[in-house]
């Protein structure tokens, strides 16, 4: 796996070759499917998934690099109405990709009926220049919604990947050609603190279900190479109330445990090689509504 080390990027930026390059924004409601599109574009897990809306809570960038292009897309959070310190915070999070990107897709989950989300979405964006394709996703399944058929409307299926490349065609006949921003065979800017966290975090969300994914935080605190073959990693699993630490840590220790062994499984497939997963539960009381704590986790 390729970590991003922006000082090899620095060391190696004469041998940059020119492309069609660009920020593309991927901005919608919570569970439209923006990080399955990422992921299987990209052939890599950049993002983690769940049934659960507002899965993703920070702004993720994923490189596409083919022949002729090199496209930097943000895997943005689900946007919706709040006025909550929590739920403001990641709306800024998708929102401020807006400003530095070519082009916007916004998606659209052709599967389930129109929201208020939709009509909250649509007023950004007409306020904005930058060129928008509406991208209707799912397409594999039965629409809750008509589709329009006009100009810069695309509609996808990240089951088959369908439309995947007369939609990337369109988003590189609208990027101008300059040398690339990254070498080619990076694909994520994630810290390696970060993405074991959000490995932890979607074990968390798959196992929690509806009971109380939100009011949970992972924190890596330390990863230590002791030798090539191990790698020894300690990460804190936070909840708001001692009745939630419970849940976490269930009956004997039987949801904390499951949670451990599945994300150690994934994190020795990611790094290829022995890890030795350390993962305890702490109570944090009412994160969610400590605007300062809140700003310091989702923009880390």
């Amino acid at each position: 796996m390729q970590e991003l080390n922006l000082q090899d990027i620095l060391k190696n930026t004469t041998d940059l070759k020119d492309k069609k390059v660009g920020y593309v924004a991927i901005i919608g409601r919570p569970n439209a499917g923006k990080s399955t599109f990422i992921n299987t574009l990209i052939w890599e897990k950049i993002a983690i998934t769940s049934n659960i809306p507002q899965t993703t809570r920070n702004k993720i960038l994923a490189m596409y690099n083919d022949d002729d292009s090199q496209i930097i897309f943000f895997d943005t959070p689900g946007i919706h109405e709040s006025q909550k310190a929590f739920n403001a915070e990641i709306n800024h999070q998708a929102l401020s990709s807006l400003r530095d990107s070519e082009i916007v897709l916004y998606f659209i989950d052709s599967a389930r009926a129109p929201g208020k989300e939709e009509k909250y979405i649509s007023d950004i964006l007409e306020k904005i220049n930058t060129p928008v394709y509406r991208v209707y996703t799912k397409c594999d399944l039965r629409p809750a919604m008509e589709i329009p058929t006009w100009d810069d409307i695309f509609k996808i299926s990240s089951q088959d990947k369908s439309w995947f490349v007369e939609l990337v065609d369109a988003v590189k006949a609208k990027l101008p050609e300059g040398p690339i921003l990254f070498p080619e065979d990076y694909y994520t800017k994630q810290d390696i603190y970060f993405r074991i966290s959000e490995v932890i975090r979607e074990k968390l969300f798959h196992n929690l279900k509806e009971e109380m994914p939100h009011s949970v935080f992972v924190a890596v605190e330390e990863i230590e190479d002791d030798e090539k073959w191990m790698k020894r990693i300690s990460a804190y699993i936070y909840t708001e109330t001692d009745s939630q630490k419970y849940i976490v840590i269930w009956k004997w220790g039987k949801l904390i445990t499951k949670v451990w062994t599945l994300a150690r499984i994934e994190l020795e497939e990611i790094f290829g090689q022995k890890v030795f997963l350390s993962v305890r539960a702490k109570v944090k009381k009412n994160w969610r509504k400590d605007e300062g704590f809140v700003k310091k986790m989702l923009r880390h």
